[in-house]
């Protein structure tokens, strides 16, 4: 019997989970999806690949055996994921963890639920992701590597080795962080950034080497 599936929030991070749940059931037919939610009126109705938005929270309601992806969040809203998620009030067997076909996955890497992986993604020996974690296209995490919960990993970023990210950062896409560094939670590193040396909790870091130019706020 194929698991249906509820998309929140008809965001970038949302449409792109759509491509990967296709791409699954291109494979093997796995998820049958009901489609989007979104608390925005506004695109209520609208539809992606003919996937359409059904509604607000209270179509959770209609679907109470649905398995729901909530992957809200973008460099100015990465704060207020956990915030988003939180108030859906889904118990945690309610989530989805949604892995690309294409992804290198290690057997003994952990991926927690409403994660999702996405295209060409490489995840290591001993991995650890967390819950509620979008991780884009062609990132690669080493071994030993440890993601926390709330994180979001942009596209094409490289992980070195027993590297530990905190809770609620958001990691730039083309960013690439040296072996065992320390990113303390709550911390965007922008785009391109190349961190060389622990970044504490809280701050914005860029650059070459990263440095830190602001706290974040929110």
């Amino acid at each position: 019997m194929l698991k249906k599936l509820i998309l929140f929030p008809f965001g970038g991070n949302s449409r792109e989970a759509l491509l990967t749940v296709l791409s699954i059931n291109a494979r093997k037919k796995a998820w049958d999806i009901i489609g989007f939610i979104d608390d925005n009126p506004l695109t209520h109705g609208k539809n992606c690949l003919g996937i359409k938005v059904l509604g607000g929270r209270e179509v959770l309601k209609k679907f109470p055996c649905a398995g729901v992806l909530a992957v809200p969040g973008n460099p100015s809203s990465f704060l207020k994921r956990k915030e988003i998620i939180e108030n859906l009030k889904l118990a945690k067997d309610r989530f989805a963890t949604i892995i690309d076909p294409t992804v290198v996955l290690s057997p003994d890497a952990e991926i927690g639920y409403n994660t999702l992986l996405m295209p060409n993604v490489v995840i290591s020996c001993e991995v650890v992701i967390g819950n509620h974690c979008v991780i884009l296209p062609n990132s690669v995490i080493s071994h030993d590597s440890v993601v926390n919960d709330y994180c979001c990993v942009g596209s094409t970023v490289s992980i070195s080795g027993k590297v530990t990210i905190g809770p609620m950062c958001y990691i730039g896409s083309g960013s690439k962080i040296r072996e065992g560094i320390c990113i303390k939670k709550r911390t965007l590193i922008g785009l391109g950034t190349n961190v060389v040396s622990d970044i504490e909790e809280g701050v914005v870091a860029v650059g070459n080497p990263a440095r830190i130019i602001r706290k974040v706020t929110g």
